[in-house]
């Protein structure tokens, strides 16, 4: 199969999306399928074989992120001559419209994956937030009904999408992880790199350090949580615009000691700093999926999360940890009751451990290929209907 994919990021840039793209590719590849891959340039990235680049522009609200211009003089003959099966589209915008021109103008069925709750990051918007939510919301589920079928990660926001208007076919394909490389992971990585005691417990947090991913409300929880247990760092991987805000706060607190910035690290690294943490915090009320949490399971790391749309099926509460309402008192009890616990800290992580494997990169990768056969079997009985 030759599949083609749209998307507004791809690396070097670091995100959730760009992480799908990877495990999706490599898996699908692996397979004996061919990726071919349309998306911005970024300053100074490699070239890559069946990776298109668009001449792209700096993003005003994020510096790290460019913005491509979809025009390219004969790209429509260019794509034809590639003989796609099938266009997804992992964007509702720049790439992701261009990519719906060319489905429909080549008669090619396709996909979109709804990877982001967009109208939660309307923060990044120089105006009238209220405005810019309300036509992002309708702005999307618009671009959903234009696609032949919407992947979404998790059943929780199938239902939300359905009770906003979107009418085709929507499938929850969660984003797989590669299990085995979790578990092979070296489990002192990050004591002997970051100088932290045996005798310390690790609580670690994975992702962007921007405002929708409510960092300040883990530091709060910290805050009191170090009160009780001054034996425990707190590590934050990843980097973004509130990360000055944060580390100033962390200053206020004099926990420069106890909280640990490792800015945003390459892929294997981040691996064994999974691998070397006692437990995952996570606080964002905005994730689809929440990629991290499984990582972190995956990793055999119990989770507190606070309970809120996708994340909400990546915890099962009680069992490889617990799912928290938006309240500081509740969370920093949780994260407590698994520190004061090695025994119920060590068999959530092997119950992590086993619930993991549901989301193995294979098993989703063949989740995904199925949705692509279906759409493909009907486009072919549609045309011969009206051929």
């Amino acid at each position: 199969m030759r599949i083609g994919m749209f998307s507004d990021s791809y690396r070097p840039y670091t995100s959730g999306v760009v992480r799908s793209l990877e495990t999706f590719k490599t898996e699908l590849e692996s397979m004996g399928h061919e990726i071919f891959i349309f998306a911005p340039n970024y300053p100074n990235c490699e070239r890559e074989p069946n990776v298109y680049r668009f001449f792209s522009i700096p993003a005003p609200t994020n510096k790290n992120f460019t913005l491509a211009l979809p025009f390219s003089i004969g790209l429509l003959s260019k794509i034809k001559k590639l003989k796609l099966d099938i266009i997804h589209v992992h964007s509702p915008f720049l790439m992701g419209r261009l990519g719906v021109r060319c489905a429909r103008k080549l008669g090619l069925p396709l996909v979109f994956t709804y990877h982001t709750l967009y109208d939660k990051y309307v923060h990044y918007v120089p105006f009238s937030q209220n405005v810019t939510k309300e036509l992002t919301q309708k702005f999307t589920i618009d671009f959903c009904n234009h696609c032949d079928m919407v992947i979404v990660p998790t059943n929780i926001i199938a239902d939300r999408l359905r009770k906003s208007g979107v009418k085709v076919p929507l499938t929850a394909v969660p984003t797989g992880i590669n299990v085995e490389e979790f578990r092979t992971a070296d489990k002192d990585w990050l004591r002997k790199n970051y100088s932290i005691p045996g005798s310390k417990k690790i609580m670690l947090f994975v992702g962007r350090l921007g405002q929708e991913k409510n960092i300040d409300f883990l530091l709060e929880s910290y805050i009191e949580i170090y009160k009780q247990r001054p034996d425990t760092v707190l590590v934050l991987v990843g980097s973004g615009p509130e990360e000055e805000k944060l580390k100033q706060k962390v200053k206020e607190f004099n926990l420069e000691n106890q909280v640990i910035f490792t800015g945003t690290r390459p892929k294997e690294e981040v691996v064994k700093i999974y691998a070397g943490a006692d437990l995952f915090v996570f606080a964002s009320v905005t994730e689809t999926q929440g990629l991290v949490i499984a990582e972190a399971k995956a990793a055999g790391l119990p989770v507190v999360a606070v309970d809120a749309f996708g994340v909400s099926e990546m915890v099962v509460n009680g069992e490889d940890g617990y799912l928290c309402p938006l309240d500081l008192n509740i969370f920093t009890n949780s994260v407590l009751k698994i520190l004061n616990d090695d025994s119920l800290r060590q068999s959530m992580g092997h119950m992590a451990l086993k619930n993991a494997e549901k989301l193995s990169s294979r098993n989703c990768a063949n989740k995904l290929l199925r949705v692509y056969n279906k759409l493909i079997q009907t486009k072919i009985q549609h045309d011969r209907l009206h051929g």
